[in-house]
């Protein structure tokens, strides 16, 4: 049910057991929750967020992905759409959020800018909704130029967790950098 997509470096494709050591070593290096969370993740917790992007594809048709660099099969981070249900204002409840997540010895190498395109590029052809969502830390400058890079433009900032966030938001169909990905069957 989970679409693997390929560009010319990376491969996305849906979560597995065995994708849980890697995901608890990138969630808990404080340099890649720096701006997400503000510390570092436990094993229960990146357990539940694994589960919750494989919920994702089971009930809205869209989810997170594992990305993995092809030729060397690592586990490189994690791209996808979700709706987390945040409490934040405005509302952006039943909307597609954007969200990535890199192990830190992958970061500066352009991959989250490819897998975010990549995925862009999925939600452009696959989901019916008008545009997505993301919300970044305004102190996180990487991931503000990925993601207006990508076609994310500001319409809030706001606050969540009593934290100074971003609201960005992208027509779907917009995606300005296609890498043009390739699902296979």
């Amino acid at each position: 049910m989970i679409p693997i997509l390929e560009t010319a470096r990376l491969r996305l494709r849906g979560h597995r057991y065995d994708d849980l050591p890697h995901a608890l070593a990138m969630w808990s290096d404080p340099s890649v929750t720096r701006f997400i969370s503000g510390r570092p993740s436990t094993e229960q917790q990146t357990w539940a967020r694994l589960l919750a992007y494989i919920g994702h594809w089971q009930v809205m048709g869209f989810g997170y992905w594992v990305i993995e660099e092809i030729v060397s099969n690592d586990f490189v981070g994690e791209v996808g759409f979700a709706d987390f249900k945040r409490d934040v204002a405005p509302s952006i409840q039943g909307k597609p959020e954007l969200g990535f997540a890199l192990a830190s010895r992958f970061h500066g190498k352009g991959y989250a800018t490819e897998a975010v395109c990549a995925a862009l590029s999925w939600a452009d052809v696959h989901l019916s909704f008008p545009s997505s969502v993301c919300m970044v830390n305004p102190q996180n400058r990487a991931s503000l130029r990925i993601v207006r890079k990508c076609g994310y433009e500001l319409f809030e900032e706001s606050l969540y967790h009593d934290q100074p966030v971003l609201l960005l938001s992208r027509p779907n169909g917009k995606n300005r950098k296609s890498f043009e990905p390739v699902a296979i069957p």
